[in-house]
């Protein structure tokens, strides 16, 4: 039996954390969508996400290498933002996940009203 018990550092509990929490998929899906992004245009791509949130999410992909973070010195500073290499490695991985909850969306949300 394979398990699954917490010892130092879980890779599955690791990533998992970081991608299911409620904004970091919508970040990436929008950049893989709309290539590079200023924030205020993420932000309005995802528009129920507050600017806190989305700067806490925006630093947390960056911190795992997976979005880039660009500043540009101009007056005003412009910062734009895109997926790194790693990132759209795990693209079609959150692109599959989505589909499987497209396809199976009536049935799950037909069984929570049970």
């Amino acid at each position: 039996m394979k398990n699954f018990h917490h010892t130092g550092n879980c890779p599955i509990r690791d990533v998992l954390n970081r991608l299911g929490d409620k904004w970091s998929m919508l970040v990436l899906l929008s950049l893989k969508a709309n290539g590079v992004m200023r924030f205020s245009d993420i932000q309005k791509s995802i528009s129920d996400i507050s600017q806190r949130m989305l700067t806490v999410t925006l630093r947390s992909l960056e911190e795992d290498q997976l979005i880039q973070r660009q500043v540009y010195a101009e007056v005003p500073p412009r910062v734009e933002y895109t997926l790194t290499e790693t990132g759209l490695s795990l693209m079609p991985h959150i692109e599959s996940l989505v589909s499987w909850a497209l396809e199976h969306m009536e049935f799950i949300l037909e069984g929570r009203k049970k």
